[in-house]
């Protein structure tokens, strides 16, 4: 397996859990060191399994819509990005064309970060409506599709109603322009990015506490004004562990 890992975290996590921060907007699209490798991983997944890393309920066309213009207009103001009317060029080079009939796949190929459409049709809670999502960290998008914030997060036992409670509060209270973020930490011994796996499966099998790297996801939270749709980002970064003298992962990143 190619590992495909950044150099370091551009983030202090013992800072930014559990909580969520304020984000700057210009700070929503990243782009890193592992750009090149993860964005070549995405295009893979993205022509040869497209059901496993593609959603889009019909009524969330305009948010999706809505989501890859805000990126297209983001991009244009980059230098690292060129934009033009029939495509994009990324900073490893490669031009993707836009295709505005799969607006899901097209961010896909232009973001390292995966990214969830989040709306409220008449119930209390969000439902996922659209994603684009290359690196899950075991969980399976055909699973969660179309269901609310509850029975997202049924194999996590943390998940309680108090944490479902503040988790809506915070998605109905994400305002148009001012963004939020927070980071976790899990430890793997495989470096792959894309690790589909299901509800059935059990947690014991998904933590490494000793694990030779670290996965870490910044998870932003962004307001679209027309659709009012939240969108749930997630970079993904994998950096390996340092070890001490004796060989064994460190806690130091």
């Amino acid at each position: 397996m190619t590992e495909i890992l950044q150099s370091r975290l551009p983030y202090d996590i013992a800072n930014r859990l559990p909580g969520t921060a304020p984000m700057d907007p210009a700070d929503w699209i990243m782009v890193d060191d592992a750009f090149a490798g993860q964005m070549a991983l995405r295009d893979t997944l993205i022509a040869t399994r497209p059901a496993e890393v593609l959603a889009l309920d019909d009524g969330a066309r305009p948010a999706a819509q809505e989501l890859l213009d805000t990126v297209l207009g983001i991009l244009a103001q980059r230098a690292d990005h060129v934009v033009r009317d029939d495509g994009v060029t990324r900073p490893d080079g490669v031009t993707v064309p836009l295709d505005h009939a799969r607006p899901m796949a097209t961010l896909g190929r232009l973001l390292q970060q995966d990214l969830c459409l989040m709306e409220k049709r008449g119930g209390a809670e969000h439902l996922l409506t659209g994603a684009v999502l290359c690196f899950p960290a075991y969980w399976r998008l055909a699973e969660k599709f179309m269901r609310p914030m509850t029975a997202i997060h049924i194999p996590v036992p943390e998940y309680d109603e108090a944490l479902a409670r503040r988790v809506q509060r915070l998605f109905d209270g994400i305002q148009v322009g001012r963004p939020m973020w927070r980071a976790n930490e899990l430890r793997r011994d495989d470096p792959g990015l894309f690790q589909p796996r299901g509800e059935e499966e059990k947690r014991a099998h998904r933590i490494a506490p000793a694990g030779r790297y670290l996965r870490s996801e910044r998870q932003s939270l962004w307001r679209l004004p027309q659709s009012r749709a939240v969108v749930f980002g997630i970079h993904t970064h994998m950096v390996r562990m340092p070890h001490d003298d004796t060989g064994a992962p460190s806690s130091a990143v």
